[in-house]
């Protein structure tokens, strides 16, 4: 009969660990827009319905790419559908379709004047927010600000607690970009002819990129 072995000893509990997490955030101006466009259809035959869109988005595709430039204009289409339509007694009574365009980039100028120079659909949403570039331009400087609070921190918190300094056990810093929602954009009637040409007004505001940095140290 093999006999038991005595199970190991528990390993003491750490001592003189400290958990704590800080973060930094840069603001900038939002150099990124974004424009959805949409458009829907109904009717009593679905061919027709998704010809309709079609005919739609390829209008607003022609007028795009006239100006289209990557970085600074870029266009790309969504979600597309064509769905059945019910009564009150639930009985097929015809079809119904929506779809979308985003156009977006940096020149806002340029995309504002889209908007009012396609006909064929209109304005779903309006979003702001920071290019690739502007946040990784300050990602290195966000993220030195949050590791310098980080080690700051830990030296306080060892003082305070009576030891004379820390070593790192270990460290997370990771990064991401704040916006504000999208806003929805209405016009009562969505009445395009009278609007033909008039750009949407643009106002972006302010984005920001915040660093957050947590970890455990062994204070000393």
């Amino acid at each position: 009969m093999a006999t038991a072995q005595p199970a190991p000893p528990a390993a003491a509990p750490l001592q003189g660990v400290l958990t704590l997490s800080t973060t930094a955030t840069v603001e900038l101006p939002q150099d990124w827009m974004v424009l959805t466009l949409s458009v829907n259809r109904e009717g009593t035959d679905a061919g027709a319905v998704q010809t309709q869109l079609k005919q739609a988005v390829d209008a607003a595709l022609a007028e795009t790419r006239r100006v289209a430039k990557p970085g600074q204009v870029e266009v790309q289409t969504g979600a597309f559908s064509v769905q059945p339509r019910y009564n009150q007694k639930g009985q097929l009574n015809g079809w119904q379709g929506r779809t979308e365009l985003t156009i977006e980039g940096r020149d806002m100028a340029a995309i504002a004047q889209l908007s009012g120079r396609i006909g064929t659909m209109t304005i779903a949403r309006v979003d702001y927010g920071l290019s690739r570039e502007a946040r990784e331009k300050v990602e290195g400087e966000v993220s030195a600000q949050a590791v310098g609070r980080f080690r700051a921190r830990a030296d306080e918190l060892a003082k305070q607690f009576g030891y004379g300094g820390y070593v790192i056990r270990e460290v997370n810093v990771s990064t991401d970009g704040a916006a504000p929602p999208p806003m929805p954009y209405a016009r009562a009637g969505m009445m395009k002819a009278e609007a033909a040409d008039i750009a949407l007004p643009t106002e972006p505001g302010k984005g920001s990129v915040t660093a957050n940095v947590s970890g455990s140290v062994q204070m000393k």
